[in-house]
């Protein structure tokens, strides 16, 4: 849909002048070429275009303005003509003639003749005939300037500005379109980067102003704003200069112009090349493992490497602090799919496995895109993948970190890490992941594949057939599918190139999943090995989206393309591994249709199978059209060049061919999908043989037509020696194909719509950098009219994107995509508006990166997971053989009809350059161009082909296939060009900087090979440099391009620059290149400013993906006219100089040039290596730039003295005037031999003067003013702290400042009073416990603090920049005002948290402890490298390495040059020369100190050392550091630290070195060996000359407070006083000047402070000390002779090996003094040692235990009881385990101990660890030491005889912070243990004793804790000397026995005490039944005898005897 006017006329004019129109339709403009001198008609003859997204509206207005056009003033509005478009909606096309009417609305006499064309909705070409569409070329594309008048101007100005319109910048500046001229930059890198692309070195066509114009040189060519500024204040208009806004220069979106795309300069492919990685984990402890008494051990597990910590025994909440590192070198993309897997393992020992507590998985992936690249002390949550209805299974803490080479992590300070752990917030989660994940079925619906190569040679198909007769499919298929660390596969389907499957893949994960991406690959199944066919990868978030409104992974079902090798079976595929996903494929392989979707589970659902094992399942097949209806596509290529043709494809015929899927690969397509048509019945699908329908030539339905891939064979032609060419000349052979696919074109159209907001985003951030880079004006101004594009491009997306809704093949995921980019535009387009507003000069490069983030998700958003059309191969063959290939993504030439969904190089020309198949690819090899193509591509719908000519150049005749068939329609086979335009060619080749170095010495003889279509030249070759500065004309003459001419005005071809190094021998090796674009002048236009003659440009040259300098040239391309070359400008200048026939660069284009002096400071050499295995003995420097240069002297014997004896040389020279054309500066040492030879050591190339440039001083900046005095005071009774708070005072003001700072420290006091309440303050440390390390500690806190603040203010001060805003121009303050107030805030806000103070909550007041300044870098990178004024320049040698050579900048040094430059134009100004003690001998580099040797005593204090790597098997290392200067070489190898990463060394070390000779020093950290030699961990090396003579003053750093004695003494042997006063002597400072005791006057700065000092014995004595050390801490607020001195300090070094170059290997902290031995000597060095633990001993007396829980059952009675003993330890269970004696047969749970346990034990009360010492195991050579946390675990067990013992429950005490027990056991509950309730914590080294009840803990079955019992103790702490004046007895023995305790009688064994047992048993229970059934006895006894002994009575009595 469109709306096209096109201009015509505007007749009957008055008068003569320049007449512009401007035309507006739905309040977008656009304004037509300037008109000049045009009397009463003007003929524009200009089309515009609409692109409308809605229908337009009957009622809707039209209208055109016409004015006089004035360069200075605005624009005078000559008429004006407006219509109602109804009629145009009616008919589509009317022309109209009619009157415009004035500003009154009255009718005037000009005319205008306007014809108005409306391109329907649907798309149909309806009515139109056919001269409307095809080659219409009064359509000028140019003008589809998307330019947003408003954009350029606020509001504010009448639209009739002339600044509001591109072309009335004065004559000087560019004019804007010159007729669709562009100047174009960025583009898109292969990684969608927002990297600089070769076009931000091809400013084509740049139209820069004319020398003779009085314009400065370096002046933007972009638009000058300065004019726009003036205008805007002309027109009274108070145009706030913060909101003026540039729209892009650019005439089209991204262009390089309308008819060619632009081509991509990195040739190589990034991925798949293999890396140096390095995985480290830290496993720091475990916490809540469930699980009863377990023995824990961890497991950590990358890819396939397994390591594990040791085993600690019987406790769920471990402590390990074992470091693990594992090395990789495989391609990024391995890598980051490689799973990191931490899981906990009970009890597993040498012949047991363990059993699995839980584990935690994560991609490497996600551990890298993290910031840093690492997780820091964070939590991982441990799950059961065996059992998902489980809950957690506990916590690890740990560190995970992934280092790539040349990343270099910052870990946070390892000191004192005491914070207490909040497990919740600091899990181990990628931000934005819920802390709850739940667990998901991601179900992988694979249903059919197509397309699929053969995989199998067809002989033996061939031997097959002949014995059966039957003709198999060559492939057996089946899918396999990896997601985090698990695999599941599909069924194999035989012998099936369209294999069916219908099954899906279950994977059970948890959600979100902490894996990115899952694989998908097609393998085919082999007897012997499967091999992969075609791998794609899935990303899950590209397929979701985990905002509030988002979505969860969904796909399909949709087709994905796989690519990989060519299709042609060989049994050794050399490319296998792009089939596996690694690297770009090169050719189509199959297409797979999938899904994918997720559903969260319901754990608590019974019958859920609880096991994650993949499981295969089969799935409901689809209907064939969800993909999409079957359409048949057309893709229509012409082949306008084929040149630099590699010379080894130079003898045999060339054929290009050209595929999309299989269509159109006549050589191994072989199973070619077929033409849509009805399936059949599954039963008879066999009978379908495939080969049978694929012969493309049968014609189609309607006569259609055949189509034709491959252009026919031609034999190249030679171009040069290493190229060779096809003779196309005017016969341009074409290509077409049909296919068909499913119709998804709406998905590659959103794609293209977001690709192209983004490419016209990326444009403008290079348009931005680059002007920032230049240093342009107002590069502000150009930021926010790329905001304003991009927010207009977001809004844009939504009337586009949103069609076709009811689409029937539209996926869940096209929708959810369509909802979730609208979303992100639609936020995206608010906060560039909102970002717009906040673009300041200041915050230009903040707002940038911000901008960067924009880019990098509409890239992401861009890139669609749902493919449809496959990429288009364009491969080149020799003999049937693929030689080089290029890939073009589909959606790039897919056609549209609405602009912004057209792919970018639809119907454009494309230069293509081929390159090498896979591995080939990568190196040097892959370097050479194979080809370079310009090819014109299509690709479309068939029924929309109509115009796929459109595009091309005009001026051609087509030939057609078949004469007789007269469709209009029917595609060329070829093109014929009747129209061909002659043209000259002059490449001005001025020089090339920062080149690549080619030879063995580390320079390069360079030529530069310019290709323009089919010729080549060659520019001379310059000898060793590197810098070449050839100042050649080259004149490529006869040249014939095809076209219309003012097509090639607007679109020349590009040209081709690559530069080679000339070998003696061999042929040349390549060195990198770049394009360029030519400014083409016609033969009818004048060679005349303002676009006459070029400027010289900057271009960067690319050597495979990696930048290898600049080259500085201009090209024209100049047509030659009817008269011959007559008219072409004359090539003035000398031919014959010296050079020979070589014509240099024409005066107009070559650097204006002033004369320059550079002055030379030659210092010395430094650790020059051997050349030649010769020593260097003589070296000399010789200096070079432009031609002239100037040596050094020579030094006579660089053994004894590296210095030269002459310091300043100059030398005069002519450089350009525009700095940034300056060349470079070469510096090259040579070796003087015998017999005048000399050989060369190293070179070093200074790309830029800009930093030597001398720039006279701004005498009236306020540093310079000496008026006044201002009072910089420090208060006496805070020695320290108040320093900070100074506001730093400008030294305008004559009066004296008085910085007063009592106010705040009255607010401070008086919330500390408040505190004191809230609690207890600390006491003050007392003076003699303190010692280097308390102050060591205390800085590390404040440090931490620090950075805590910075995060928070970094915070604050964005607030406040959102509030500046609103609050914008209504607040009661001026501008500027308000700018010095926020900047006085802010540095309020910098100081006040300053080293003196991490400033505290006013609660708790900190010890006061003099602090030093712990950096966490090296010093140099704060210092500048201390290159104040004495800089090192690093000499090279030998060829810069690729990347597979690895030779890195340090492997090429050679030695090290130090000195300096300073440049400046000659006359200088007077007052330099008149100075006081100015030496002219020294030039500019006055008062330098003298390079003669000096002996300096180096003291060198090694703190500590972190994170070192591992050396030994066992991931450990044994440290000691070694230390080298000059011959000194000291190896602290009995001091060696046994298995530690983090070992604490607290050594110093004095050496005597001289400098020059030593210098150099290097401090190492080796791992000690028993046998063989010990292995070097890492080493680093420090420059003590430059720290030693640098301004900075970094001999010895200076301290906070100045004290005689105690922990902080002074260390210098110079006083601050004396430091002081030479100061000021060597600086030339008025001063010091001590005044009333406490205050000294230095130059205008007055500096008050205590005036005494306390000796040992506490004397007070006068001293002015304190107040010279203020003035040495403010030095850098000193007027001219300020610069910050180094404070007292400790710096962070990184560890390097040699052997792994880039990856750090760990940190050492230390620092260096240096005294001068010709000075006083220091004293003795600070006493560092670590300190020694201090010995203590912790007596804990169980007294009782109440409702311990009843474990066993009574053997009889079946009461239940338990037989309670407590065990306790603090170390561990192994070391010194203590159990009371057992309470047995407690039936109330109540147990009585009175039992004491002895635990002596070391600590470290800094850190708050035990330490420990032990063997490792039983084979250790030596104790290691460790250090853990003081825990106290007290246990209570249930005692069994003849099983093991039952644990039932235990609490740990953390003896810093543990709760105060209750004084009752009813008081004592559960919740103490757990922190829910708030229980005032103790710390037993501060309460030293304290009696309590504690709860004891376990869990049950369902992992939740429950209360097992209570223990009643008292813990008492004494130190080993008190321990041993009151010792105790162990138990209750003497001394101090404890009394037995009173239990139940109850509480025995019942098989030690039988009868005691018995009685027991009877006695209680059973007394009344017994003494009932004794009673019964007797009775029935009694009975007994009565019935026995009654017959015997009755007898007697009845015999009565």
């Amino acid at each position: 849909m469109a709306l096209f006017i096109h201009l015509k006329t505007v007749s009957q004019l008055r008068g003569r002048g320049d007449r512009i129109a401007k035309v507006t339709f739905r309040g977008q403009s656009f304004y037509s070429r300037v008109l000049e001198n045009c009397e009463d008609v003007a003929n524009f003859d200009e089309t515009f275009r609409w692109p409308v997204a809605s229908d337009i509206d009957r009622h809707e207005m039209l209208e055109i303005q016409i004015f006089n056009y004035s360069k200075v003033f605005s624009n005078k509005l000559i008429g004006s003509f407006r219509m109602v478009l109804q009629k145009v909606v009616e008919e589509n096309r009317v022309e109209v003639t009619d009157t415009l009417i004035d500003d009154n609305n009255a009718i005037i006499k000009t005319s205008l003749n306007v014809e108005v064309r409306y391109q329907a909705t649907d798309g149909t070409v309806g009515f139109w005939d056919d001269g409307d569409f095809l080659g219409d070329e009064t359509l000028q594309e140019e003008e589809k300037d998307s330019q947003e008048t408003d954009g350029l101007l606020p509001s504010s100005l009448p639209s009739s500005l002339p600044s509001s319109r591109p072309g009335s910048w004065p004559p000087g500046e560019k004019s804007f379109r010159s007729k669709g001229r562009e100047k174009t930059k960025g583009g898109r890198d292969d990684e969608h980067k927002a990297g600089r692309s070769v076009f931000s070195a091809m400013k084509l066509g740049k139209n820069r102003p004319h020398k003779e114009e009085p314009q400065r040189q370096d002046e933007p060519a972009v638009l000058e704003m300065e004019d726009l500024d003036h205008l805007a204040i002309h027109l009274g208009d108070g145009l706030d200069p913060d909101s003026v806004s540039l729209a892009s220069v650019t005439a089209l979106t991204t262009n390089v112009s309308n008819k060619r795309s632009k081509p991509d300069i990195k040739m190589e492919p990034s991925t798949g090349r293999p890396m140096d990685y390095q995985v480290s984990v830290t496993v720091i402890e475990a916490r809540q493992l469930v699980g009863l008494n377990m023995d824990p051990v961890v497991c950590v597990e990358v890819g396939d490497d397994k390591k594990y910590t040791s085993m600690k025994e019987s406790t769920n909440c471990p402590y390990y602090n074992e470091y693990f590192v594992f090395d990789f070198h495989v391609s990024p993309d391995v890598m980051f799919d490689k799973i990191i897997k931490i899981s906990v393992i009970h009890s597993k020992n040498l012949l047991r496995s363990g059993t699995l507590v839980g584990s935690f998985k994560m991609d490497v992936g996600t551990v890298y895109s993290q910031p840093e690249h690492q997780f820091h002390h964070k939590w991982a949550i441990l799950s059961d993948p065996d059992d998902i209805s489980a809950g957690l299974k506990g916590y690890v803490k740990c560190d995970v970190a992934v280092v790539g080479k040349g990343d270099n992590i910052k870990t946070p300070h390892k000191a004192n890490e005491t914070d207490e752990d909040d497990i919740e917030g600091n899990l181990l989660l990628p931000e934005g992941v819920p802390a709850e994940r739940q667990w998901a079925r991601f179900y992988v619906k694979i249903y059919r594949a197509e397309g699929l190569p053969r995989m199998n040679t067809s002989l033996m198909a061939n031997v097959k057939k002949a014995f059966i007769g039957e003709n198999k499919d060559l492939v057996d298929p089946y899918v396999q599918v990896f997601f985090a660390g698990q695999k599941g596969k599909t069924s194999v389907q035989k012998s099936s190139y369209e294999p069916l499957w219908n099954e899906q893949v279950v994977f059970t994960d948890l959600f979100p999943p902490l894996c990115k991406r899952m694989k998908v690959q097609i393998r085919d199944s082999d007897k012997v090995n499967d091999v992969a066919i075609g791998t794609h990868f899935i990303d899950l978030r590209k397929i979701s989206n985990d905002g509030d409104k988002g979505f969860l992974p969904t796909l399909g079902p949709a087709w994905v393309n796989m690519y990989g090798s060519t299709r042609n079976y060989t049994l050794l595929d050399e490319h296998q591994d792009l089939n596996e996903g690694l690297g770009e494929g090169v050719s189509f392989r199959a297409r797979l249709m999938l899904g994918l979707s997720v559903e969260i589970l319901d754990t608590s659902n019974p019958e859920l199978t609880s096991s994650t094992e993949v499981q295969v399942e089969q799935a409901t097949p689809v209907l064939e059209s969800c993909t999409g209806r079957m359409e048949e596509f057309f893709l229509f290529g012409a082949f306008l060049e084929a040149s630099m043709i590699d010379r080894k494809n130079g003898d045999k015929p060339i054929t290009f061919e050209v595929t999309i899927g299989n269509y159109g690969n006549e050589v191994d397509g072989l199973s070619r999908p077929q033409r849509p048509r009805p399936r059949k019945e599954h039963g008879d699908e066999e009978e379908v043989d495939l080969i049978q329908h694929s012969s493309d030539d049968e014609g189609d339905d309607g006569g259609d037509l055949a189509s034709v891939s491959s252009t026919p064979p031609m034999r190249p032609q030679i171009t040069n020696r290493n190229y060779f060419h096809l003779p196309y000349l005017e016969c341009k052979p074409c290509i077409y194909i049909k296919s068909w696919w499913p119709d998804q074109r709406r998905r590659l159209y959103n794609a293209n719509i977001l690709d192209h907001i983004a490419d016209k985003l990326e444009e403008g951030l290079n348009d931005v950098q680059e002007m920032i880079k230049t240093e342009k004006s107002y590069p502000e101004r150009r930021l926010r009219g790329v905001l304003e594009e991009l927010s207009n491009g977001c809004h844009r997306f939504f009337s586009l994107a949103d069609k076709d809704q009811g689409h029937s093949s539209r996926t869940k995921l096209d929708r959810e995509r369509l909802k979730s980019c609208m979303r992100e535009l639609e936020s995206m387009g608010q906060q560039a508006k909102s970002l717009r507003a906040q673009v300041k000069q200041h915050t230009v490069r903040d707002k940038l990166r911000l901008c960067q983030n924009f880019l990098q998700k509409l890239r992401f958003l861009a890139d669609e997971p749902q493919h449809s059309i496959p990429d288009i191969f364009i491969w080149m063959m020799s003999n049937n053989k693929r030689i080089a290939y290029a890939r073009v993504p589909s959606k790039d030439l897919l056609f549209s009809i609405v602009e912004e969904e057209l792919g970018k190089d639809c119907a454009k020309v494309k230069t293509l350059f081929l390159k090498l198949p896979g591995k080939r690819g990568f190196g040097s090899a892959g370097w050479t161009v194979q080809a370079k193509l310009e090819l014109y591509l299509w690709l479309g719908l068939s029924k929309q082909r109509k115009d796929f000519l459109c595009g091309l150049p005009c001026g051609f005749e087509e030939v057609k296939a078949a004469q007789d068939l007269g469709l209009h329609s029917f595609p060329p086979i070829s093109l014929v060009y009747t129209k061909k335009q002659a043209f000259q060619l002059r490449a001005h080749m001025y020089q090339a900087r920062s080149l690549f170095a080619a030879d063995s010495s580390g320079l390069s003889d360079p030529f530069a090979r310019v290709f323009f279509i089919n010729q080549s030249q060659c520019t001379e070759v310059l000898n060793e440099t590197l810098c070449p500065t050839w100042d050649q004309m080259l004149v490529f003459d006869n040249l014939e391009l095809y076209g219309e001419a003012h097509e090639l005005w607007d679109d020349p071809p590009i040209i081709v620059i690559e530069i080679y190094d000339q070998d003696s021998m061999g042929k040349a090796d390549f060195m990198g290149r770049t394009f360029a674009k030519p400014l083409v002048k016609m033969a009818d236009e004048a060679y005349c400013p303002p676009r006459f003659p070029p400027q010289l440009e900057y271009y960067q040259i690319y050597r495979g993906n990696a930048t290898a300098g600049d080259l500085l040239a201009a090209f024209e391309l100049l047509q030659i006219g009817p008269a011959g070359k007559a008219d072409l400008p004359p090539i003035n200048g000398p031919v014959d100089m010296d050079r020979g026939p070589i014509m240099p660069v024409p005066v107009g284009i070559r650097p204006v040039l002033s004369k320059y002096r550079v002055e030379v400071l030659f210092w010395g050499l430094r650790d020059l290596k051997r050349v030649n295995l010769a020593q260097v003995d003589r070296p000399r420097v010789d200096i070079e730039c432009a031609g002239k240069g100037v040596q050094s002297s020579l030094i006579h014997n660089y053994k004894k003295n590296p210095n030269f004896n002459t310091l300043v040389k100059w030398f005069e020279v002519d450089l350009p005037e525009n700095e940034l054309l300056h060349p470079p500066l070469n510096i090259r040492v040579v070796d003087c031999r015998a017999f005048g030879r000399y050989t060369l050591v190293g070179s070093h190339a200074v790309s830029s003067l800009r930093r030597f440039i001398y720039r006279p001083p701004d005498r009236s900046a306020p540093n310079w003013n000496t008026t006044g005095e201002v009072v910089v005071s420090m208060e006496p009774e805070v020695p320290v702290k108040k320093l900070e708070t100074m506001v730093k005072l400008d030294a305008t003001s004559d009066a004296v400042v008085k910085v007063d700072v009592a106010e705040e420290e009255k607010e401070k006091k008086k919330k500390k009073k408040k505190g004191i309440t809230e609690e207890p303050e600390e006491e003050e440390p007392d003076e003699s416990m303190l010692d280097w390390w308390s102050k060591y500690f205390a800085s590390i806190d404040t440090m931490k603090e620090q950075l805590r603040q910075q995060e928070n203010s970094g915070a604050d001060l964005e607030e406040k920049e959102e509030a500046d805003n609103t609050e914008g121009l209504k607040g009661p303050m001026k501008g500027k005002e308000k700018a010095r107030a926020t900047k006085e805030e802010k540095k309020k806000r910098i100081q006040s948290p300053g080293p003196g103070q991490g400033s505290e909550a006013p609660g708790k007041k900190k010890p006061k402890l003099d602090e030093l300044k712990v950096y966490s870098k090296e010093l140099e990178s704060e210092f500048d490298n201390f290159e104040d004024w004495l800089h090192t320049f690093n000499l090279l040698r030998g060829k810069t390495g690729d990347d597979e050579d690895g030779s890195t900048e340090e492997e090429r040094t050679v030695g090290r040059f130090k000195g300096s430059l300073c440049v400046y134009k000659v006359p200088l100004p007077e007052d330099i020369s008149r100075e006081a003690g100015y030496d002219p001998t020294f030039g500019m580099f006055q008062g330098i100190p003298s390079n003669d040797p000096i002996n300096v005593l180096v003291r060198v204090y090694v703190v500590r050392a972190t994170d070192l790597h591992p050396a030994d098997i066992n991931g450990k290392a044994d440290p000691y550091i070694a230390i080298r200067l000059g011959k000194t070489d000291i190896r602290d190898k009995e001091n060696y630290i046994s298995k530690q990463l983090n070992p604490i060394f607290g050594k110093s070390f004095d050496i005597e070195a001289s400098f020059p000779m030593e210098s150099l020093l290097t401090v190492a950290v080796y791992d000690w060996d028993l046998v063989g030699t010990d292995d070097l961990i890492g080493e680093t090396k420090i420059d003590l000359e430059n720290r030693f003579y640098s301004r900075h003053r970094a001999t010895c750093g200076i301290a906070q407070t100045y004290s005689t004695h105690g922990y902080n003494i002074w260390r210098d042997p110079m006083k601050p006083s004396q430091i002081l006063t030479r100061l000021c002597k060597e600086g030339k400072v008025d001063g010091p000047h001590f005044g009333p005791p406490g205050r000294v006057k230095v130059a205008n700065r007055v500096f008050t402070g205590p005036s005494e000092i306390e000796d040992e014995n506490g004397q007070r004595k006068p001293t002015d000390e304190h107040v010279a050390l203020s003035a040495l801490r403010h030095w850098e607020d000193i007027p001219r002779a300020g610069c910050r001195l180094v404070p007292e300090h400790v710096e962070t070094r990184p560890l390097l090996n040699p052997d792994k170059p880039g990856i750090e290997q760990g940190h050492l902290e230390l620092w260096v003094d240096m005294f001068p031995m010709d000075m006083p000597a220091p004293g003795t060095p600070l006493d560092i040692s670590p300190r020694k633990p201090k010995k203590y001993e912790l007596r804990v007396i169980v007294w009782n235990t109440d409702e311990v829980v009843l474990e066993d059952d009574d053997f009889f009675t079946g009461e239940k009881s338990s037989d309670i003993f407590v065990r306790g330890w603090l170390k561990g269970q192994q070391e010194d385990k203590q159990d009371t004696d057992v309470h047995y047969h407690s039936l109330t749970g109540e147990g009585n101990f009175n039992w004491r346990y002895l635990f002596p034990f070391d600590y470290l009360a800094a850190e708050e660890r035990i330490v420990i010492s032990k063997k490792e195991s039983m084979f250790s050579w030596d104790e290691t030491e460790y250090k853990i946390p003081a825990r106290l675990t007290l246990q209570i067990w249930d005692a069994d005889h003849f099983s093991a013992d039952d644990f039932l429950g235990a609490i740990e005490l953390d003896l810093n912070r543990f709760p105060r027990g209750a004084k009752t056991a009813k008081q004592c509950t559960m919740e103490m243990a757990a922190g829910e309730v708030d229980v005032p914590l103790v710390s037993i080294f501060k309460q030293k004793r304290v009696k309590g009840w504690w709860p004891l803990l376990a869990r049950n079955e369902n992992d939740e804790f429950e209360l097992t019992g209570k223990v009643e103790a008292e813990l008492h702490l004494l130190t080993a000397e008190e321990a041993e004046k009151n010792p105790v007895g162990l138990a209750r023995n003497e001394p101090d026995p404890l009394e037995k305790p009173n239990r139940p009688d109850t509480a025995f064994v019942w098989f030690l005490n039988p009868l005691k047992s018995i009685k027991y048993l009877i006695c209680t229970r059973y007394k009344w039944l017994i003494i009932k059934i004794v009673l019964a006895l007797l009775g029935l006894l009694m009975l007994a005898l009565f019935l026995y002994s009654l017959p015997g009575y009755m007898v007697k009595k009845l015999l009565g005897a």
